[in-house]
């Protein structure tokens, strides 16, 4: 029973750190107050730790695969245009878009094995991130990411209503392990994946996703796109 919930907790990302502490520091100055306002202060440090939660995940290595780079439910699937900013020459690409609510973990994953051939920090609004005009109008982090055999493709995090910082651990001629973390959003937010031209999802919309975990689609696959049942 301990290990079960000690492992909701741990481990924590070192970027939650420094907001555990404050949490926990309003947490013993409401204690002052009021009782009652303390704990009230105890279950949002709690939640805190719970948001910052970094656990371990199992990436399927395989050629081709491209993982979920968020945890969250996939909020929609459609052919649009790509974003400036990523630089993939083609005009329009499946949008593979997974949304994050404040109860998930908010650390990303590199959605294939490759380099980072760009990134690009466009400042914004921050419109609820499950619209469709947060893609072009809030604050957003886009990489552009090359395969070994330089089939590219876009992986987007986007700020939402709540989040306000969009954190990048990585830089420009970086070569990334699928499955490896790459940034973190706070709080609450979205992750955009621009598949390589031709290629289909191997999900659905509404459908639950676990970075690093995950096959959104395969590069290497004739398989068609998936149809799903709500169920």
């Amino acid at each position: 029973m301990l290990d079960s919930i000690f492992s909701i907790f741990v481990p924590i990302h070192r970027e939650g750190y420094r907001f555990i502490g404050i949490f926990a520091a309003i947490t013993l100055v409401l204690f002052l107050f009021s009782s009652f306002l303390g704990w009230l202060g105890v279950i949002a440090t709690a939640w805190c730790v719970y948001f910052f939660r970094d656990p371990d995940r199992v990436t399927p290595l395989r050629e081709g695969l491209v993982i979920s780079p968020a945890d969250g439910r996939v909020s929609s699937i459609e052919e649009v245009e790509i974003p400036p900013e990523l630089d993939l020459g083609d005009k329009t690409r499946i949008r593979v878009s997974v949304f994050m609510n404040v109860f998930n973990c908010h650390v990303n994953r590199a959605a294939v094995a490759g380099e980072v051939v760009k990134i690009a920090y466009i400042p914004g609004k921050f419109f609820n991130a499950e619209l469709d005009k947060a893609s072009k109008d809030n604050e957003r982090n886009a990489l552009t990411l090359e395969l070994a055999d330089k089939t590219r493709l876009g992986v987007v995090q986007i700020a939402g209503l709540v989040a306000r910082r969009i954190v990048c651990f990585v830089k420009e001629g970086d070569q990334l392990g699928a499955g490896e973390r790459f940034g973190l959003i706070r709080f609450g937010s979205r992750v955009d994946v621009y598949l390589p031209p031709g290629i289909v999802p191997q999900v659905a919309v509404g459908q639950l996703a676990i970075a690093g975990e995950t096959v959104l689609a395969d590069i290497l696959s004739k398989e068609p796109e998936r149809n799903a049942r709500l169920g």
